[in-house]
């Protein structure tokens, strides 16, 4: 045998060893975000859960992804009588790669939790078995928040009603269930600054939101544009594409738009009139306006000014390309 052949064969088998072992440590050592909060006993005071409500459905919109949503309707909000109970289905169709279920979070779901186990899964999107979520859900964002704010979603999902239901196990198609295991990190828990300061508050509720995952550019798996500049597509299963909006203060973004036009914009949906149903070829978005319409006028405005304070980015979107078969 040939010195050549002799080498080629020693680095190939180097490199396949490599590869297993690079399997093995990203299988069974990631992720790696430390152990759940042992010994977190969440109060649940009525005030805790009254925030709690408030953040879980028209903040960081808990309820909204993991209820049915009805895509007949503008901006498909919750079906009656399935939030929080989950069955929301993220899949191939919508450019997902795999097919992910939104679990129920009602006590029925949620029981053998502990209170440390759901505030690492929220804050960092590893499970009570250590498995990783698919960040469909922004935990990476909620690991930015105040630990009482996640504590009071603790506390308003424990209060729910226990609804029991049967929703499918999610699966990640490969290698994506690998990178999975890459994604979560510890959390970098803030202070919600004071609402007298409005531009660090907006920021906190921008991140709350978790407003820059949607709009800001996303290509081949990763974020390609400025945060908050829009651009993301969203594909629909009937071949229509959605394309998040520019919310720098540019004039393609929110430059001319004045705060109290921002604010009315999200309060008009609390109207139900304004949920109109659609016909086929009608805009439709992914955006809850139904469930943000429920945050308050001074959060929103505070939000509009963390906005204005970007710096502008010019980036014209057309908002919406609907199916060559509507």
């Amino acid at each position: 045998m040939s010195t050549f052949i002799k080498v080629l064969i020693v680095s190939v088998s180097v490199i396949v060893l490599l590869l297993i072992a690079g399997l093995v440590y990203v299988s069974t050592a990631l992720p790696n975000v430390g152990p759940a909060p042992e010994n977190l006993k969440v109060e649940a005071s009525p005030e805790k859960i009254e925030r709690g409500e408030y953040l879980a459905n028209h903040v960081m919109l808990c309820i909204d992804c993991h209820s049915k949503r009805d895509f007949s309707l503008f901006s498909a909000p919750p079906v009656p009588g399935t939030e929080a109970i989950g069955g929301e289905r993220f899949d191939h169709s919508m450019g997902f790669p795999g097919v992910f279920v939104s679990p129920n979070i009602t006590p029925a779901g949620i029981g053998d939790y502990t209170d440390g186990e759901l505030f690492r899964l929220i804050t960092t999107g590893v499970k009570k078995d250590g498995n990783p979520i698919f960040p469909v859900m922004p935990y990476a964002s909620y690991g930015k928040m105040d630990p009482e704010d996640i504590e009071a979603v603790i506390a308003y999902i424990r209060s729910l009603e226990s609804n029991p239901s049967e929703n499918p196990v999610s699966e990640a198609d490969f290698p994506v269930n690998l990178i999975m295991r890459t994604m979560p990190v510890k959390a970098e828990l803030t202070k919600r600054p004071p609402a007298e300061d409005a531009v660090a508050y907006g920021k906190y509720l921008t991140t709350a939101s978790a407003c820059a995952d949607c709009h800001t550019q996303f290509e081949n798996g990763a974020y390609t544009g400025e945060p908050l500049a829009g651009g993301r597509s969203f594909s629909f299963p009937d071949g229509s594409i959605l394309n998040s909006a520019n919310l720098t203060p540019h004039e393609t973004g929110l430059k001319n738009w004045s705060r109290a036009q921002f604010i009315e914009r999200f309060k008009m949906y609390e109207l139900p009139e304004n949920i109109s149903k659609l016909n086929p070829g009608e805009m439709q978005t992914i955006m809850p306006w139904a469930m943000y319409a429920g945050m308050s006028r001074e959060d929103l405005g505070a939000i509009y000014d963390y906005l204005q304070s970007l710096e502008p980015v010019d980036n014209t979107v057309t908002k919406f390309i609907a199916s060559e078969n509507s």
